[in-house]
């Protein structure tokens, strides 16, 4: 039975499930940002495995390619990761309420911490 590889690093993992959960190949996705078509798919393997990390302008237009923020390549909490996620794919509108609606539970929160504490 063959090992799956597991991305070494948290961009790695990040780019590899947004990958594919866009549905592209990592040589699809490296002409997309801009390499050279012979070496598209080498390179995005090894951002994908840990074996290098691209440049923060490299991970802007991967971001860019595959409709989410760059913050999301990045955010070392998962749940986070997901909310950005999220909110980058609602709204200007669905965005200010989801930013009242958080103000707003952080603030009765630390109230409610207030007057327990």
């Amino acid at each position: 039975m063959a090992k799956t590889k597991h991305p070494k690093s948290l961009f790695g993992r990040r780019l590899r499930e947004a990958r594919q959960d866009f549905g592209i190949a990592q040589d699809k996705l490296g002409v997309m940002i801009g390499l050279d078509e012979s070496c598209s798919s080498a390179r995005m393997s090894r951002y994908e495995n840990g074996i290098h990390a691209p440049a923060f302008e490299t991970s802007e237009r991967i971001a860019e390619a595959l409709k989410l923020p760059t913050a999301y390549f990045y955010c070392s909490d998962d749940m986070l990761a997901e909310i950005i996620k999220i909110y980058f794919g609602i709204s200007k509108d669905a965005r200010l309420s989801l930013y009242d609606f958080s103000r707003d539970l952080t603030l009765n929160f630390k109230r409610e911490s207030n007057i327990l504490g």
